[in-house]
């Protein structure tokens, strides 16, 4: 045991770096160049996971924002890196050498520049703090430390060892989480205050991004989706944190008298922002789904809620007892029938159908429903499913409908296959968001995105020439 925290001291004190914002000593095996370069290397990774925003204008609007605030944080030097990823998800976050993200899903929540400025701020504290590669060093850390004590003590090797590995490995992860989140808030409300936005913007996006996460929770279970919660800035705060408070309180001494909030600013950037899913997997219009590049559409049941995933589509039914799912296969084989019953089974009932002028088959099997339909080259297999026996019969109608809808896409169709966009407006005398939702495209949950997209949830409206956000 002796031997094995000898190794690991002397590891701690061979790694020793100066912070750029405390300088004190900090445990680090990486130089600023390693850093930059671990950063150049993630970024590479991160673009084929997601796509980078297309639009250029809202590129170089994020980019001014940020390249402001690093040139007022302890890391000047740097170059900086902000890009805007073209995903739903709810979130920011920041690769070590300067390299952060922002996705257009976060900024839909926001209305300000001086929020925005906030959640870039904070990840910009993430990287002049060096957080990411203190926590990938201590990481690293341990492995090499356990290494070289398993040559002095063989016992490492064993069960007990490695649970004693565990336990150190989580002992020198410590303390990251919620206090490196709020040496971030510090920061961050630091940059904004040296950058002339007021500091408090910070609690501001708390209190939108808290809202945004609980009503989701709500929104995900009548979609059938997993929520959009968000896993990086705040994600550790309650709304009424008092150290968050007093961290954010702290940079109030450095901002201006009349800090700049850039609520104009924001909502021209961000005029055409596009909300929820984009077009490459398909839209979703009030249970109707299209995919313009493979052509085809189809209709789910009213009540039912629809989910659009990258690698399936799933519509569950009001109670959740019955679920619907599309899937593709681009080479199937063979003729609907015979591909049914490749999938089924031979003892399985398959009949030839014929749907919408497309070749197609029907499987009905006492646990599920299924629809096999040709079309371009490629099977939809459309898969009814239910927790019990009754449900799945209950449903039937409904799942065997769905499969009948099914076509290719007309003219018409083709001009729907398009994603929802955030638009601008000035409230008129009367409006209300309830009225605005009647003709929203984002259904029976319109009112609800509305509130919360224009930090006024769960219960302000719009006053006369207020500019709001709809969607269109």
């Amino acid at each position: 045991m002796r031997t094995v925290f000898v190794c690991l001291s002397w590891l701690i004190l061979a790694g020793c770096a100066q912070n750029p914002v405390t300088g004190q000593n900090d445990f680090v095996m990486m130089s600023e160049s390693q850093e930059v370069a671990v950063g150049r290397q993630s970024d590479e990774q991160i673009k084929k996971h997601y796509k980078v925003y297309e639009s250029k204008a809202l590129q170089d609007y994020v980019n001014g924002v940020g390249q402001r605030l690093a040139k007022q944080s302890h890391r000047p030097d740097l170059q900086y890196h902000f890009t805007v990823l073209d995903t739903p998800e709810i979130n920011a976050f920041a690769l070590p050498g300067g390299y952060v993200y922002i996705t257009r899903g976060i900024m839909a929540y926001l209305n300000s520049e001086a929020e925005l400025a906030a959640v870039v701020g904070h990840e910009i504290g993430h990287v002049t703090a060096r957080h990411g590669v203190r926590q990938q060093s201590a990481a690293q850390a341990t492995n090499i430390g356990l290494t070289i004590a398993s040559i002095f003590v063989p016992e490492i090797n064993t069960n007990a060892g490695q649970n004693l590995a565990n336990i150190l490995g989580s002992a020198l992860l410590s303390g990251y989480g919620r206090e490196q989140e709020l040496e971030a808030d510090r920061l961050g409300a630091q940059y904004l205050a040296r950058t002339d936005y007021d500091p408090q913007a910070i609690i501001n996006v708390l209190r939108v991004l808290k809202n945004q996460e609980l009503k989701d929770v709500e929104l995900a279970r009548q979609e059938g989706r997993e929520p959009r919660r968000y896993s990086g800035l705040f994600a550790t705060h309650p709304d009424n944190d008092t150290r968050l408070k007093q961290v954010v309180g702290e940079a109030d001494k450095l901002a201006t008298a009349a800090p700049f909030e850039g609520r104009s600013e924001f909502l021209a950037a961000t005029d055409g922002l596009v909300f929820n899913d984009n077009t490459e997997q398909g839209v979703v219009r009030n249970n109707r789904f299209y995919h313009g590049e493979l052509g085809i559409a189809l209709q789910f049941p009213e009540a039912w809620q629809v989910h659009n995933l990258p690698d399936a589509l799933i519509a569950v039914s009001p109670q959740g007892e019955a679920k619907l799912q599309m899937k593709m296969d681009d080479k199937p084989g063979g003729s609907p029938v015979e591909y049914a019953r490749r999938q089924a089974g031979y003892g399985a009932q398959v009949l030839p159908l014929e749907v919408n002028g497309l070749p197609a088959a029907l499987i009905d099997l006492p646990n599920n429903i299924s629809g096999v339909i040709y079309a371009n080259k490629q099977a939809f297999i459309l898969q009814g499913q239910a927790k019990t026996r009754q449900g799945l019969t209950s449903h039937r109608n409904e799942i065997i409908d769905t499969v009948h809808s099914f076509h290719t896409l007309t003219s018409e169709e083709r001009k729907l296959v398009r994603p929802l966009s955030i638009r601008v407006i000035a409230a008129l005398r009367g409006d209300t968001y309830a009225g605005l939702a009647q003709n929203s495209p984002l259904g029976k949950s319109a009112e609800s995105y509305l509130r919360l997209i224009n930090a006024q949830y769960p219960d302000g409206e719009p006053q006369a020439g207020q500019r709001i956000k709809i969607v269109e």
